[in-house]
């Protein structure tokens, strides 16, 4: 259950979505990037090697051209550019026989490249140099694992602030619907003046808030109508039967002697229960009615010429005289209730106390 001002399961989702969603966007864009990033390097790579490989030829060409044969050459310098490289090298003459070799290179798995060495544009030997695991080697290495701890760290950065992100965000959203949620359960344990009010929240939720206090204030206004309705029907009720009451025991208790007078008087009285009880079933009638409207075109005065027809015998009957003067007004209504309206105006009209009326 969500809590007023927290973060309940539906925030703690959002911030999970929102870090998921980072993670995900994180782990594509290192993804990318490390394949681009090693394709670079191993580019680069590969251009030092060859870069690398070309220095050495030349300086095995130079050590060849001094004494213009491998037998006397000095490749001491060609061996220490290697080292401070980290490289193995061998250099083979023009018949592939080997001149001289580093120490590791025969035992080396690293990739071979090798170039032949020209002196005056004469071919004389060829070197073959492999990479060890330091120089330009280990500053690959180096590059590389750099590389992956910069994502790790932006990628756990990232998760760090989409959490954040996501709880704000959540805290926002959830706010205003905790709120809800303990007003509706308010006016479910009876609290009928309880209210969202105002919310910070985004539109839609204000919205929502606005329009729930709009139904709770509509409930509020219905339920007083119908307590008032129940205090005008108590009190119109309380009249008659208190003159009943009172006019049958009296004629129990033989205070006073039956007589048409008295009679008609609590025929009255009866009568005037039965308009009260068809007054309450009718707005019952009315309410229960109110969801099953049937709509359409329809002319008023036709519908009022025939309701004030089918009470013209009990108008005759009463002596009073029913004039008509009806103009033609279409409106988009329920036919059959307007009739009801209608024959219960007539109706009205003629239980008044006119002349030959009840």
């Amino acid at each position: 259950m969500a809590r007023s001002g927290g973060t309940g399961p539906i925030g703690l989702r959002l911030a999970l979505a929102f870090v998921a969603v980072a993670l995900l966007a994180v782990a594509l864009l290192a993804g990318l990037t490390a394949v681009f990033s090693a394709a670079d390097v191993s580019n680069l790579a590969a251009r030092q090697r060859q870069e690398l490989t070309q220095a050495m030829t030349v300086a095995a060409g130079a050590a060849w051209e001094e004494p213009g044969d491998w037998s006397h050459a000095d490749l001491h310098l060609v061996m220490d550019a290697g080292n401070r490289i980290g490289a193995d090298f061998e250099v083979t003459d023009d018949a592939g026989r080997i001149v001289a070799a580093s120490p590791g290179f025969s035992s080396s798995v690293q990739p071979l490249q090798g170039a032949p060495v020209i002196v005056h544009g004469r071919r004389v030997g060829r070197i073959a140099v492999r990479l060890t695991g330091h120089g330009l080697p280990a500053a690959d290495t180096v590059l590389r694992s750099t590389l992956w701890r910069a994502i790790a760290g932006a990628a756990g950065l990232a998760a760090l602030l989409a959490l954040l992100a996501g709880l704000l965000v959540a805290r926002r959203i959830t706010r205003p619907v905790s709120r809800l949620t303990e007003v509706t359960r308010a006016m479910g344990h009876g609290d009928r003046s309880a209210r969202v009010g105002d919310v910070r929240a985004p539109d839609e939720l204000r919205y929502l808030a606005a329009t729930f206090d709009r139904m709770a204030d509509n409930l509020a206004r219905q339920d007083q109508l119908r307590r008032d309705v129940v205090a005008d029907v108590a009190h119109e009720l309380r009249t008659p039967v208190a003159v009943l009451q009172a006019g049958h025991e009296a004629l129990l208790d033989g205070v006073i002697e039956p007589s048409p007078e008295q009679l008609s008087s609590l025929r009255d009285e009866v009568l005037r229960l039965a308009r009260l009880v068809d007054d309450l079933h009718t707005l019952s009638a009315a309410e229960a009615a109110a969801l099953q409207l049937s709509l359409e075109p329809c002319d008023v005065a036709e519908i009022a010429d025939a309701a004030a027809g089918s009470l013209a015998g009990r108008f005759e009957a009463a002596g009073i005289t029913l004039e008509r003067r009806l103009t033609p007004v279409r409106v988009l209504a329920d036919a059959q209730r307007v009739h009801q309206v209608v024959t219960n105006l007539l109706g009205n009209a003629l239980k008044s106390p006119w002349p030959g009326g009840g």
